[in-house]
């Protein structure tokens, strides 16, 4: 063999491999993404039935059960600062400590009650691992879809008539059997979570300054028989106090000061005033339903709030463009998130996982 092709081959070899290596390091170093699911209504209706497990993977599979490097299952039948805690929390915070999962840094990806879990694990996880002597977690950011972090007014109405054990109101049953499935059920569990008022109380200000990043739904699963009793905009099981993270329970109807659900370039005089601390809403989504958000499909195009928040020095955030309606005195001005004309929610916020 010539000596100098076989000098060139060498070269070649050891070039293609210092490639690998580095493709390698850098994916290894990317942040690790944990789902944490929400409220599972058919857990109540049978928890000695249920496995908790396989309901967590179903939770997750029209979209989300592909992409993400971990999970947190958790039984909806159950209190958060009782058992959820002590029996399916905090293995798996001691799993991924002695892992060393989180050490690139972790994002938590939830919905629904999953935002409030997760606030209780930020407040929670560096002193139960410190105590047991593991390292605690890196958890750099949540994304919260749809977030239930300030409770829902579904849950106090729920609970209030299931303990009362009997409806005073057909508008009352028929939005509870719609939304739990049924009006009779074995046990209440973090339904007495996610009262208005508990929820608030969990870990209200936790130590972590890792931005919670919300993604805010604005249309119902139930033709609109659970909105009355939401305070303002709402999904059809949380209202927009909750979801776009607002510092305190009222009516209101946008996340943003300046741009309506809807992308309406326009004042808001009801808009949220303030924010639990490092909650940011990025996306409204005005077509979206509290249950869809977080699957797969396309359900119109969506706005921002806020925009270009930084995690850990990466900047999240999205490309927006801007659209005219109409002409003269009707003429309306619209913000849109690029891309949101053919790409659901879901895969708008993979895109820009850091």
């Amino acid at each position: 063999m010539n000596n100098k092709c076989s000098k060139l081959s060498i070269k070649a070899v050891a070039a293609f491999m210092l490639c690998v290596l580095s493709s390698f390091a850098a994916h290894s170093n990317e942040y690790k993404t944990i789902l944490i699911h929400g409220f599972q209504p058919d857990q109540l209706l049978n928890p000695n039935g249920t496995n908790v497990v396989s309901d967590g993977q179903s939770y997750w599979t029209s979209f989300w059960g592909n992409k993400a490097d971990e999970r947190i299952d958790w039984p909806s039948y159950e209190r958060l600062e009782g058992k959820i805690a002590t029996d399916w929390l905090w293995p798996k915070l001691k799993q991924f400590s002695q892992s060393n999962l989180c050490e690139p840094g972790c994002v938590l990806l939830t919905h629904s009650t999953g935002d409030l879990v997760a606030r209780y694990i930020i407040d929670n996880q560096a002193n139960w691992l410190e105590n047991a002597g593991l390292q605690p977690l890196n958890i750099v950011a949540t994304f919260d879809i749809a977030g239930a972090g300030g409770g829902s007014e579904l849950a106090d109405t729920a609970v209030s008539a299931l303990m009362g054990g009997h409806f005073w109101d057909p508008l009352v049953e028929q939005a509870i059997k719609l939304w739990l499935g049924s009006t009779t059920v074995d046990a209440l569990g973090i339904l007495h979570d996610l009262k208005v008022n508990n929820a608030r109380k969990i870990a209200p200000q936790p130590s972590s300054r890792a931005p919670r990043l919300r993604f805010v739904a604005n249309s119902s699963d139930y033709y609109g028989v659970t909105s009355p009793f939401l305070k303002g905009s709402d999904d059809g099981v949380v209202a927009s106090h909750s979801a776009c993270g607002a510092s305190k329970a009222a009516k209101f109807g946008s996340c943003s000061q300046q741009i309506a659900m809807d992308g309406q370039l326009k004042t808001q005089d009801d808009a949220v005033s303030g924010f639990m601390p490092y909650h940011y809403p990025l996306v409204m989504a005005d077509g979206y339903t509290h249950g869809t958000i977080r699957e797969a499909g396309h359900h119109g195009k969506v706005t921002i709030a806020q925009n270009n928040i930084d995690v850990a020095g990466n900047n999240v955030g999205f490309q927006t463009y801007d659209k005219s309606t109409g002409f003269w005195v009707f003429k309306k001005h619209y913000r849109y998130v690029k891309d949101s004309e053919t790409l659901g929610v879901s895969e708008l916020i993979n895109n820009v996982l850091p």
